[in-house]
């Protein structure tokens, strides 16, 4: 069964040995992000829950997705590809034709309906409700993470919004900077959903001015603390179009129980343990940052709009959920691996040649992206480095190493050699100049805006130029193989 709640998965935590409780007193200005960043740079350390907490009487789970193993128990699953298969499954059904075929498919058609959102009444979040003159973000135990940064961050909040035409739900993990105790500022890059929606609101709003109508901003909820199957879904990159609320009901199989918010017209998991409501007003820009980020850089201020309060609803004693950033490898480094297997299945669908995908974990995962193929003629694999750059998140990549499906894509060693052996670098290497980069590219040229490399380290035909005799590898014979392998104790090694 999944979980429910992100407290059912600190119980099952706690029971594995995968989560400590720290009952000294912890400083959320910049005490409590070190020790979570020590535990993650150490690896392999449990989950963390610091019950006393300095100045507040809620206390904060950190560390919590910062294994695969712990990942695995959150999600359910061991090999994490069969979520992208679940998705891949729903987008190739076709309806059958015939009494009989129809029948064929009903438990099919169950199991999908299974996997939509469930809408109830009432639930544990909506158990205390403070209303706008009651809300209060100094309330919350948010982080300062770096000396440097520009003030407290919410870190690991879900906002959700609705796209103004379609009315299909995001969720997206923007980072919040708190102004004051009505007031933060929305950190979601030019290339988000979120922001997305804003600016078709904005324009149709504004189209609308002359009839009097000029209110441009748009209902946001932040969610702190969901189900650990609907945290993931948030940060993953779902195709374009796609309810996060289902996606979230795939990877758990099984439906979320959602709420209405209080203020505003949106509904949020019922079982979470904080909500924040309110909108993002376009025409309130304040300036953010800076912030220690995920590349291991300040990202310098920049401007964005205001997100104002007008409730939060939450549990009695409700567990505020934050994870913090810097140098990789941090906890977003496991999130990441889960995400690049997961959609493993999804490039395959759009790229059938892809056999395997590796985004390294110190490169940040916007930063380099590596690309088995079976390749089957020449330029191949400049055609597929060029359809991944069209696809989604893809798109802020910025490099690509594409290299034969005898080479390993997790074993830099591997990659490293097939890019020197197979690799020309005036004849394999593509530029793309004035591209999409990601917002937080500490060396881009402009923001949002740079360049792009992709490296073809795969064996070069004739037709792509290699007009020399084709190198044979050197590889061990099997007889002699066997013969050593069978002998191999009498030399004495274990």
């Amino acid at each position: 069964m999944p979980f429910e709640s992100l407290r059912d998965l600190i119980d099952v935590l706690e029971e594995k040995g995968q989560l400590i409780r720290v009952k000294t007193s912890v400083d959320p200005d910049l005490e409590v992000a070190e020790i979570m960043r020590r535990l993650m740079y150490a690896k392999d350390k449990p989950a963390v829950l610091f019950e006393n907490v300095k100045g507040y009487t809620i206390p904060i789970l950190g560390n919590t997705f910062g294994s695969k193993e712990r990942l695995g128990i959150a999600l359910e699953e061991d090999d994490f590809s069969h979520i992208g298969n679940r998705i891949v499954e729903l987008t190739r059904m076709k309806m059958p034709t015939g009494v009989f075929g129809k029948l064929k498919m009903l438990p099919k058609l169950s199991e999908i309906s299974d996997y939509g959102p469930k809408h109830i009444d009432n639930g544990p979040v909506k158990e205390v409700v403070l209303t706008e003159e009651k809300a209060d973000l100094s309330t919350l135990p948010i982080l300062r993470s770096f000396k440097g940064d520009a003030g407290r961050f919410i870190t690991f909040g879900l906002t959700v919004t609705k796209h103004p035409d379609t009315e299909v739900t995001n969720m997206g993990v923007y980072r919040m900077q708190i102004i004051n105790s009505k007031k933060a500022i929305m950190h979601w890059q030019i290339h988000k959903r979120g922001a997305q929606h804003l600016e078709i609101l904005k324009d149709r709003r504004s189209q609308n001015e002359s009839e009097g109508y000029k209110d441009r901003r748009i209902a946001a909820a932040v969610v702190i603390g969901a189900d650990p199957a609907t945290t993931f879904s948030a940060v993953a990159p779902v195709p374009e179009g796609m309810d996060k609320y289902l996606f979230s009901g795939i990877v758990r199989k099984k439906g979320i129980k959602l709420v209405k918010c209080n203020t505003v017209d949106l509904e949020v998991p019922a079982n979470a343990e904080i909500v924040l409501e309110g909108y993002v007003d376009p025409d309130d820009i304040q300036i953010e940052g800076p912030f220690g980020d995920h590349t291991g850089y300040y990202t310098p201020p920049e401007p964005y709009p205001s997100f104002n309060l007008t409730c939060i609803s939450r549990r009695k004693n409700p567990i505020y959920l934050t994870t913090v950033v810097g140098k990789p490898i941090l906890e977003d480094a496991y999130i990441g691996q889960v995400i690049e297997r997961s959609f493993l299945p999804l490039i395959q669908m759009f790229q059938p040649e892809v056999i395997d995908f590796s985004m390294p974990p110190a490169a940040w995962f916007q930063g380099l992206a590596i690309i088995s193929i079976k390749k089957r003629y020449p330029g191949q694999a400049k055609k597929v480095m060029m359809g991944l750059w069209g696809m989604g998140q893809l798109s802020l990549t910025k490099m690509f190493i594409t290299v034969d499906h005898d080479i390993n894509v997790h074993d830099m060693d591997e990659v490293l050699w097939a890019m020197t052996t197979r690799t020309d670098p005036k004849r394999d290497l593509i530029f793309i100049e004035n591209a999409p980069t990601d917002s937080l590219d500490p060396s881009s040229p402009l923001l949002n805006l740079g360049s792009k490399v992709g490296i073809d380290a795969t064996t070069k035909w004739q037709q792509e130029g290699f007009n020399r005799e084709i190198q044979v590898l050197a590889e061990v014979d099997e007889e002699t193989q066997r013969y050593v392998g069978k002998r191999w104790h009498e030399y004495g090694f274990s």
